[in-house]
């Protein structure tokens, strides 16, 4: 009977950590500031477990270390310098060839609006 009850308890431990990373998860994803507080309020347990539990602690203080005073991004909306670069590219290449289709465009429209001035 006492193997049931231990091993029922190890899962509930487990079940609790779980829900403690996916709220942390969770939380960075979303950009909201990560603390002990709001890590216990989100994954509904106690601040101590958070202390306690090596894991937990060190994802914690790691993202606590690189907030600031200024609000957090959601994660979806952070990017590497690379992805800026990309982005940046394309969108370049992107008006360049915008800009080549209106000449090209302005350059047929003139060439209509002359032969019908010239044909009235």
């Amino acid at each position: 009977m006492s193997e049931h009850l231990a091993a029922a308890t190890r899962r509930r431990a487990e079940q609790t950590r779980a829900r403690a990373r996916e709220a942390v998860r969770q939380l960075d994803h979303d950009g909201t500031p990560i603390t002990y507080t709001s890590v216990a309020r989100a994954a509904g347990v106690s601040r101590a477990l958070l202390y306690r539990d090596p894991e937990l602690r060190d994802t914690i203080s790691k993202l606590r270390q690189h907030a600031t005073s200024a609000p957090r991004r959601p994660a979806a909306q952070r990017m590497s310098q690379a992805s800026r670069d990309e982005i940046l590219a394309n969108l370049r290449s992107e008006i360049t060839t915008l800009r080549e289709e209106n000449r090209a465009l302005r350059a047929r429209l003139a060439g209509v609006l002359g032969e019908q001035r010239a044909g009235t």
